[in-house]
């Protein structure tokens, strides 16, 4: 059995965020299935959004950084449409849970997995151009990266999620979070590990799935971050 369809309530709210609505439906339904729940899903879109999203970036730079050369202006781009960028551009729009799944990959933690919630967010911007065209979809990545500060010293690795995370914490003098596996799953080959990350003076826990025990600890770090911002302490 498969991941339930998201309400229309959900698309309503989430059509509001996108400050875009859909005069085909159908385009975002599709956007949020992944290819494990079935066929037709946004693999497609998905290839599409990633050339509308990186043209609409390009163009974002070229006129933010005027004076920078070509390879200032690809090394900031990559920075920006890098998976690490879109996963949490994807849980500020509130995509995570929203993505339709089959049920091993929801029995896995796909719903947060974060290289679902970026191709799905590439699927996004996709579907609002074939509904309403270049320039909607143009203004939807524009608003994306509005509280992005756009500068020729950002890096292509940008400081990650545990790093950010201590030094919140760091800041407060509280005490460092805990990480814990609390599953894994799959072959010893190639095993996913669903880690906890908990604050323990807001004892408050979030969970995330990485490839690696490394990579689950960024992507829990990454949601109780997210969790922080829509939680202001």
């Amino acid at each position: 059995m498969n991941q339930q369809v998201p309400d229309a309530k959900n698309h309503e709210a989430l059509q509001a965020r996108l400050q875009h609505r859909f005069a085909n439906a159908s385009l975002l339904s599709l956007a949020l299935t992944h290819r494990s729940f079935g066929s037709p899903h946004n693999e497609r879109l998905e290839f599409l959004g990633d050339s509308v999203l990186n043209l609409a970036v390009s163009g974002m730079l070229y006129q933010a950084l005027q004076h920078q050369p070509e390879g200032d202006l690809s090394r900031v781009r990559a920075n920006l449409v890098k998976q690490d960028t879109l996963h949490k551009l994807a849980m500020d729009l509130g995509l995570t849970g929203m993505v339709r799944l089959g049920e091993g990959e929801m029995r896995s933690g796909g719903q947060h997995r974060p290289s679902i919630l970026a191709d799905a967010l590439e699927a996004v911007i996709g579907a609002v151009y074939l509904d309403a065209g270049y320039d909607k979809a143009q203004a939807l990545v524009m608003r994306l990266f509005e509280n992005i500060d756009l500068s020729p010293t950002m890096t292509a690795a940008a400081k990650d999620p545990k790093t950010e995370l201590q030094e919140w914490l760091q800041a407060r003098r509280w005490q460092l979070p805990i990480y814990r596996v609390v599953g894994t799953t799959g072959a010893a080959h190639q095993q996913t590990f669903d880690v906890e990350c908990e604050v323990t003076e807001l004892k408050q826990s979030q969970r995330g799935i990485g490839s690696s025990r490394r990579s689950g600890e960024q992507a829990a770090a990454l949601a109780m971050l997210q969790w922080l911002k829509e939680h202001p302490q």
